[in-house]
């Protein structure tokens, strides 16, 4: 049953809640899924349902600063494993990016670890996985070439030999995307000095992740004329 009142209590360690019996398990109206617990009378932490019912605690436990210590700890990691599991209901995560999540909600990094190895075993998290969802869906909506991939899945705490055996298998077809995004460009610049076009055209995919020779065979194909070095112009990404 809820309580009349609900106190606000500050955060604190368990070193300064005072121990005793327990007293009172209550419902959080505000706190939806979570528990006052209530020792000596006095309101002294609150615990998610998860934590309350793992732990089995009931009136009268007598609980030391220890036992505090303990159920705050778990109810932490419990905190941090459903954050988590609310940041992957939207779309595939990397671990990195799960554990950059639970840092910002100020999780300790004991309970951080601990979520994330739940996740794991509960197979919500494959780097192997996120990596293949995150090629096949730049491969279909926004081409980019293996060099911009593997840069995208190195941020995204994706380890270099998994982004290498990931973009291999899925059997890329660079010159065909480059050709068809130089076909778009050229579509867009229509009466422009040709020399210039192409040195455009190849910058732009240079910072598409596209290597020299995949941008002169998109090229190439893509207007028909055979490519010197001069025709490609600066390739430097950053230009």
């Amino acid at each position: 049953m809820a309580s009349a009142q609900e106190p606000k209590l500050p955060q604190r360690s368990a070193a300064e809640i005072a121990p005793g019996p327990i007293t009172g398990i209550t419902t959080r109206r505000r706190e939806r899924g979570r528990y006052l617990i209530a020792l000596a009378g006095t309101p002294a932490f609150t615990l998610t349902e998860e934590t309350l019912f793992r732990a089995g605690l009931q009136i009268g436990d007598d609980l030391d600063t220890a036992a505090i210590a303990r159920l705050l700890a778990d109810d932490d990691v419990a905190q941090a494993t459903e954050t988590a599991l609310h940041f992957l209901a939207y779309r595939a995560r990397s671990e990195q990016e799960v554990r950059a999540r639970l840092k910002r909600g100020a999780f300790s990094p004991e309970a951080i670890d601990a979520a994330i190895t739940r996740l794991n075993d509960w197979r919500y998290l494959d780097d192997a996985d996120f990596a293949r969802r995150w090629v096949e869906s730049r491969a279909s909506g926004k081409p980019r070439g293996q060099r911009l991939l593997q840069q995208e899945l190195r941020q995204k705490g994706i380890d270099a030999e998994t982004s290498r055996q990931v973009i291999a298998e899925a059997g890329l077809d660079e010159v065909a995307a480059a050709t068809a995004l130089a076909r778009k460009r050229l579509g867009a610049m229509p009466g422009e000095d040709p020399a210039a076009v192409r040195r455009k055209i190849s910058a732009y995919l240079a910072r598409r992740g596209y290597g020299f020779d995949v941008v002169r065979k998109a090229l190439e194909q893509a207007t028909g004329e055979r490519m010197d070095d001069e025709d490609l112009g600066d390739q430097d990404p950053a230009t």
